[in-house]
């Protein structure tokens, strides 16, 4: 059984989820801190609950999810992993930041690409990959099978979708993964997205009106 931290950064209100079970290790999924005490508050929780920080994960390249990424990987010496896919808007994260006010440095790459099906393990626990490209390529779901949990970054909302208007966005592509891919997990799995409150798989197949 794992434990899950929850933290909502920066004016795009982000949610920064931060894994970990009773061996003390533990993944960041989308360090989106910015300010000062949004990084500050990130570390100390992570140093005062005495975990052992593995590597960061990124559902996908927008710089609202991405603004953390160089602080938590060099504060820890830890990894960076995300799709291939990212890697284009990592590359401009610094130009796409300035577009929306944020001073940032040139970001870390991604140390290792992640593939669709691909099994993470940490810990006593395992996240799936599942690639759910549609809102930005490269996008990725971490579905937590034990804990019924699914980390879908922009991809899923309670009872909405990612923007399909940014690049390399596609809508009709966004629907496919998304009945294809996560409708059909089990009902009860909690819905962890990039923004917003939790949901699950029931709520959203029956509710949801772009995949309702």
């Amino acid at each position: 059984m794992g434990k899950l931290k929850t933290f909502t950064f920066n004016p795009f209100q982000v949610n920064t989820y931060l894994l970990y079970d009773d061996t003390g290790q533990c993944v960041i999924i989308d360090p989106a801190c910015y300010e000062d005490t949004e990084k500050k508050m990130l570390a100390e929780f992570i140093r005062k609950e005495k975990l052992e920080p593995l590597f960061v994960l990124n559902t996908h390249g927008h710089v609202d999810h991405i603004l953390g990424n160089n602080f938590i990987t060099k504060e820890f010496n830890i990894p960076l992993k995300a799709h291939k896919g990212s890697l284009y808007f990592i590359e401009k994260g610094k130009e796409y930041a300035q577009v929306f006010g944020f001073e940032i440095q040139d970001q870390v790459k991604p140390d290792e690409f992640l593939n669709d099906g691909e099994v993470i393990d940490f810990g006593n626990q395992q996240l799936k990959v599942i690639h759910t490209p549609g809102h930005a390529d490269g996008s990725l779901c971490f579905y937590h099978q034990e804990d019924n949990l699914l980390f879908c970054g922009d991809v899923l909302f309670k009872a909405g979708i990612g923007r399909t208007d940014l690049p390399t966005g596609d809508y009709e592509k966004l629907i496919k993964n998304i009945k294809e891919k996560l409708m059909v997990l089990p009902e009860e799995v909690i819905v962890c997205p990039g923004h917003g409150p939790d949901t699950t798989i029931g709520e959203e197949k029956n509710n949801n009106p772009f995949i309702a």
